[in-house]
């Protein structure tokens, strides 16, 4: 077990186990993403709907803890204990998939979470909330629709979790999947969903990289997601018309990017969804 997960105990202080979930499966994809497949310790699988999340937590370092308690006391404060550190993250299996919660991860190195869970092996423990929680789902409204899927990194994740549950209810026309990330490694579900644009004609998978070297072996899409849009390259690809009529328009992701996009897309007779304009055909979560 590692450090992260072990009972925190010293001479003046013992804190007991808040870890209720285990890693049951990691994938390294590269150094710095990562697939972490996740269940309670009693093996359960929390119900959700495709484009929710989930938060994960872990306790700070024993350095970490033992440093805010002397900040507290100094304080002149009772110190209460640790506090988890949390975060949210979308998941990425579908619905349908009751083995575990799967989450698409990247290390931030100046993070407070992802460097500890980088030190969890399969096995290891953690905390996983109970509550399931987010809008960014697919209603009714999408039933028939073009539906167009923009994500930049592990933006994908909910997009996989959408298409992995109802890629058999015909819910759908046509499901476009633009991923964008400055290398092609970082494409981590590149093979998957390769896989499903050649077996699933409803499906198409348009992956673009931003940073690849010319003379690297990426041979496919080069530049921003903007580059796919305009309206000929974009029929060029699909083999339909970007219009507002038929077609809703999900992104998650980089928030300059998402303000772009919408910006864009805005020109173009689409309009974003919100209280206010309930029958919006953009939806966007912000996710970076």
């Amino acid at each position: 077990m590692s450090e992260a997960t072990q009972k925190v105990a010293m001479s003046d202080i013992e804190i007991e186990n808040p870890y209720n979930a285990v890693v049951t499966e990691r994938i390294d994809l590269n150094p710095e993403l990562a697939l972490f497949r996740v269940t309670f310790k009693d093996g359960r699988v929390p119900e959700f709907e495709p484009g929710q999340f989930a938060t994960l937590g872990l306790l700070p370092t024993k350095e970490e803890i033992l440093a805010d308690k002397a900040k507290v006391e100094e304080a002149g404060r009772k110190w209460r204990g640790p506090k988890l550190i949390r975060r949210a993250y979308s998941i990425a299996s579908g619905s349908n998939e009751r083995n575990f919660l799967e989450f698409y991860i990247v290390l931030v190195k100046e993070g407070q979470l992802t460097p500890k869970l980088w030190q969890l092996k399969t096995g290891d423990e953690l905390f996983m909330g109970e509550k399931i929680a987010g809008h960014f789902t697919l209603g009714d409204e999408v039933d028939g629709k073009n539906l167009v899927m923009i994500g930049t990194g592990t933006g994908l994740a909910p997009f996989r979790s959408m298409y992995n549950t109802y890629k058999d209810s015909g819910k759908w026309n046509k499901f476009v999947l633009i991923e964008c990330c400055r290398y092609s490694e970082d494409l981590g579900y590149y093979e998957d969903l390769k896989k499903c644009d050649e077996a699933d004609p409803k499906f198409q998978y348009l992956p673009t990289v931003t940073r690849d070297p010319e003379d690297s072996e990426w041979t496919g899409n080069r530049g921003r997601v903007q580059t796919i849009l305009p309206e000929d390259k974009f029929k060029g690809f699909t083999g339909f018309d970007l219009d507002p009529e038929n077609t809703m328009v999900f992104i998650c992701g980089n928030p300059q990017m998402i303000d772009m996009v919408e910006e864009d897309l805005e020109k173009r007779g689409f309009s974003t969804k919100n209280r206010q304009n309930p029958d919006g055909n953009i939806i966007f979560e912000r996710y970076w």
